[in-house]
């Protein structure tokens, strides 16, 4: 097998990222991961669509949920433009690991990466303050 080029891919693994994310995986309760979504063109779109469909049995299986998902209006602050946003919860950052690791989630990895154009991905804690005060 022939090792993947990762300099070319849209969504550039960050190993200081998943380094503290992997350290935390005995962290108690869930985590959501922020999703930000640039696709390539209309066929991106469509991809991301079969990447959704292919993915919704393993997210389900590790216990995850799509908290919310749509379409990216302009910036109001910022000069960052993204074509969709989604936030997935996993009841633990264990069960993400398990998802991504997954030979079933490796087979349909590619799916997502020839979606997109860019993409960012966010793991999020919750603040220990609330805002709404």
């Amino acid at each position: 097998m022939s090792e993947i080029d990762m300099t070319n891919l849209p969504e550039q693994p960050n190993p200081d990222g998943l380094t503290a994310f992997a350290e935390r995986t005995g962290d108690a309760g869930p985590v959501t991961m922020l999703n930000l979504l640039a696709f390539d063109g209309a066929a991106g779109r469509a991809r991301y669509e079969e990447y959704s469909v292919a993915v919704a049995p393993l997210l389900e299986r590790v216990g995850g949920r799509i908290v919310y998902a749509g379409e990216a209006a302009p910036p109001l602050l910022g000069e960052g433009r993204w074509d969709a946003v989604a936030l997935v919860e996993y009841p633990t950052r264990q069960a993400f690991l398990d998802m991504v690791s997954s030979p079933e989630y490796q087979a349909i990895a590619h799916l997502r990466t020839e979606a997109l154009s860019k993409g960012e991905l966010h793991p999020l804690d919750t603040l220990a303050v609330a805002l709404d005060r």
